[in-house]
């Protein structure tokens, strides 16, 4: 049930400001595709590259936030959707703070994605479809994931007995079953430069 009497609360800094001090805007990179496609290390490695450009983001991470804040959801996929919605939220909050926010999430399904990039500003959500085989992401399977939906030990399992939807206009496409991950930093790197979103 919704929350009643509350009123919002004009911060005394604006999201520009923060901007303006940064010296680049902020944004969300959202990075999605079937487990075992390398979200997390991709995420992480190109976080890791912008930060030694002194360019801060934040990472969050699906399972990191399934610790914590959204420990109480399973993945049906009510849960999914609920899942999905509360990190777009959460993005938004760093948007504001000024922050670059990169998310790995498998994100399933096209409707979710769609909401949360309605719920920022133009130039503020980037889709970036982490491209990979299921077959590949099988044989990689590095949290042993797949097998134990093979086995029927995990159920509503993305790309098994849940279904994945790929983006249909991505910003970015990168193809993690063909590319190395330091050539898919760089390639979301020269992306992020051409649209003047970092300047390093």
């Amino acid at each position: 049930m919704a929350a009643n009497n509350i009123v919002w609360h004009d911060a005394s800094i604006s999201k520009e400001e923060r901007q303006v001090r940064n010296s680049y805007p902020s944004y969300v990179l959202w990075f999605t595709g079937l487990s075992g496609s390398g979200k997390s290390t991709l995420a992480n490695a190109l976080a890791r590259y912008l930060y030694e450009s002194s360019i801060q983001t934040y990472v969050l991470d699906g399972d990191n936030v399934r610790h914590g804040l959204n420990k109480d959801l399973g993945f049906t996929d009510q849960d999914r959707k609920e899942n999905i919605r509360r990190i777009g939220e959460v993005s938004k909050l760093f948007v504001d703070s000024g922050q670059i926010v990169i998310t790995a999430f498998i994100s399933p399904f096209r409707e979710d994605r769609q909401q949360v990039k309605e719920i920022l500003a133009e130039n503020e959500f980037f889709e970036v479809y982490v491209k990979c085989s299921i077959d590949e992401c099988e044989v990689r399977d590095p949290k042993g994931l797949y097998k134990k939906a093979r086995n029927n030990e995990i159920k509503h399992f993305t790309g098994i007995d849940s279904p994945y939807e790929e983006p249909e206009n991505p910003a970015i496409t990168v193809d993690t079953e063909h590319q190395t991950i330091e050539q898919s930093v760089l390639q979301i790197v020269q992306f992020l430069r051409e649209r003047n979103l970092i300047l390093s």
